[in-house]
């Protein structure tokens, strides 16, 4: 066995022994041994001192590819940027003021005036002092504390993530793994390799299914045939498998599926960088039982939603008492593209709020008071296939405003995710709140959601435009922040300012005559004294 090589025994590691893969199972540390498990059941159970010393024992590539680590070494400081050290020694010395009062973790080195009280070990708990904590951090400003600890906030659930990684790795736990410098990647991958890598991934695209020894010796082959006057050593083959991985995923998708993902290849990569460019739509059953407004019977309504999937702005939704139609989606499409007027129940706070475009201007010319909400013209929508967004009536319409529509692929829910999740987020921030709510599926459903029912139709459009124009375009975005931007703190509406300096904004509206062009047309048919025939 490689003596550089550290043989991971935790529960659930790979070891190949003997040419042979086995998954550990369970430890004995008190016993000195360990618990292997086969792929076909068969167990068996060695010691340590066996695994150490056998030359045919060796971590499985298989493990080290799926870790996060992959396989490689642990960080050390040195591997810390030097200019991200500081921050990584004050994230520690907050942890250990946590911990045990004492911002050095000695108690022999206080600093003056240490312990404070709301740390002093002796009379508050580890959960009280990591309260005080977050109450001190989340006084400072966003600016300060990303001076400080690199990060906007920290709450209690970050000083937990932070304290188990510290315990783990100690003080490098502190660092974020951006902090890191790059890895130095895999020196026997030469040019010559590298080309044969790639030539053999384009095979595999448009061949049936084959093995990794399979690509292996192809690869092989490749190097021999092209390069025939260089001596040129190959890899072996774990450290292709490796390489493999790290370069095009585990390949776990069927050859016919992976084909129609290669979108650098077939359609072009769409690289999302100003509102507008693409806008997803999508259906849903509200999960909240409505009143209908003529006989107040409880009634379930299906949610249209258009997201904007750079700023994820919910530019524009529609409320349907049965199943939308390509009207009801072509109507949506029209209300992006038209302002929102102000209602008489919002404030100020909900007016045009966006620099660069005073809320006079856009009143004027839309002829009314406009409320905080982004309106333009999308050039790409993308939906699924249901039958209400593949029909000649959108296809009309996409001509009319000047757009295309991009359906998403098969089996590919990554292309339509944004306002997949957006779903899920208004579920859980909204709709779970209110009277009536249903749930997610049938068991978790109420005794009675139709008694519980209180909002009308009416009232319940009334509160989502409400609630979206209020709350949702001023969300902290988290993990959707733009890429000049990773570690910003930006909503909806921010993003959408930012884009005024850096692409400027078209004020076009739309004429009235637009909502006629967006109806559907049908042949009228007349018939001797007998009226006009429509559609049969």
């Amino acid at each position: 066995m490689n003596a550089s090589a550290a043989l991971d025994l935790s529960p659930g590691a790979g070891i190949v022994l003997n040419d042979v893969e086995w998954l550990v199972e369970r430890q004995e540390p008190h016993l000195g041994r360990v618990h292997l498990v086969r792929a076909d059941g068969d167990r068996q159970r060695v010691s340590f001192r066996f695994l150490v010393n056998d030359p045919n024992c060796r971590p499985s590539s298989r493990t080290a590819a799926e870790g996060a680590d992959r396989g490689r070494q642990p960080a050390t400081w040195s591997d810390v940027k030097p200019e991200k050290r500081p921050l990584m020694e004050q994230r520690f010395a907050h942890l250990m003021e946590v911990k045990c009062g004492f911002r050095s973790g000695d108690q022999f080195r206080p600093e003056p005036g240490e312990p404070r009280p709301e740390y002093d070990p002796d009379r508050t708990t580890l959960t009280e002092r990591r309260a005080a904590k977050a109450a001190e951090l989340s006084a400072l400003r966003p600016e300060e504390t990303r001076l400080l600890l690199g990060v906007a906030h920290v709450g209690v659930r970050t000083l937990e993530r932070w304290e188990r990684r510290r315990r783990k790795y100690g003080v490098i736990g502190c660092a974020d793994h951006r902090w890191l410098r790059a890895s130095g990647g895999h020196p026997s991958i030469c040019e010559e390799v590298r080309e044969a890598i790639f030539a053999v991934r384009q095979e595999t695209l448009h061949r049936s299914r084959v093995s990794a020894r399979t690509r292996e010796i192809m690869i092989q082959r490749y190097v021999r045939e092209t390069f025939k006057d260089a001596e040129i050593e190959v890899p072996s083959y774990h450290t292709l498998l490796r390489v493999w991985k790290e370069w095009f995923g585990p390949g776990g998708a069927r050859p016919r599926y992976q084909r129609s993902a290669e979108l650098p290849t077939k359609n072009g990569h769409v690289l999302v960088t100003r509102p507008g460019q693409v806008v997803a739509l999508d259906t849903t059953i509200l999960p909240v039982m409505v009143r209908e407004n003529v006989f107040g019977d409880p009634v379930t309504v299906h949610l249209t939603l258009a997201l904007d999937v750079y700023t994820h702005s919910i530019c524009a939704f529609r409320l349907t008492l049965v199943s939308d139609s390509s009207v009801d989606v072509a109507m949506v499409l029209r209300d992006v593209m038209l302002p929102l007027p102000m209602r008489a129940e919002w404030g100020e706070d909900m007016e045009w709020p966006y620099p660069g475009l005073p809320a006079a201007v856009v009143s004027e010319f839309a002829g009314h008071k406009v409320a905080a909400l982004p309106f333009f013209t999308p050039e790409t929508i993308t939906s699924d296939h249901g039958s209400v967004y593949r029909n000649h009536h959108l296809v009309d319409v996409q001509e009319a405003m000047g757009c295309r529509i991009l359906p998403a692929r098969f089996l590919r829910p990554q292309d339509k995710s944004a306002v997949e999740r957006v779903f899920g987020s208004i579920r859980s921030l909204l709709f779970g709140k209110l009277p009536g709510y249903t749930g997610v599926d049938a068991a978790d459903r109420g005794a009675d959601p139709e008694g519980d029912a209180v909002l009308t139709f009416t009232e319940m459009e009334h509160f989502i435009a409400t609630w979206v124009v209020k709350t949702w375009q001023n969300r902290r975005l988290a993990e959707f922040a733009p890429s000049w931007d990773p570690g910003g703190d930006h909503s909806p509406n921010t993003l959408f300012a930012a884009s005024f300096a850096q692409e400027g904004f078209d004020l076009d509206i739309p004429s009235p005559e637009t909502y006629y062009r967006f109806l559907p047309e049908h042949h009228v048919k007349r018939i001797y004294r007998r009226g006009v025939k429509v559609k049969g």
